[in-house]
């Protein structure tokens, strides 16, 4: 998982595997631990919403999952605040 703060809020690129783990259920989180504090990341395909506290956010993604999971789609945008985008990042190590 890739991600990346933009001024927009927050940028998710998953690659085929991520996307697989939450076709099955499981979330998916990254974390970034230092002296006195921390960042956590955690996208979890059994919830909704969006929700942060000290240092961590939770995106569920439970609803925009089928749409993240189309062909014809790169992506899915989750309003917030802060506004996520969740995009699949495919490339050919996994093919």
């Amino acid at each position: 998982m890739k991600v990346r703060f933009t001024s927009r809020g927050v940028r998710v690129r998953l690659d085929d595997l991520e996307v697989a783990a939450l076709t099955r259920g499981e979330a998916l989180g990254v974390r970034v631990d230092w002296a006195g504090g921390g960042w956590r990341l955690t996208l979890d395909p059994g919830t909704d919403g969006i929700s942060g506290q000290e240092g961590a956010l939770w995106v569920g993604m439970r609803t925009p999952l089928p749409d993240l999971l189309d062909e014809a789609r790169e992506g899915v945008t989750l309003p917030g605040p802060p506004r996520v985008d969740v995009e699949k990042d495919y490339g050919p190590q996994h093919t």
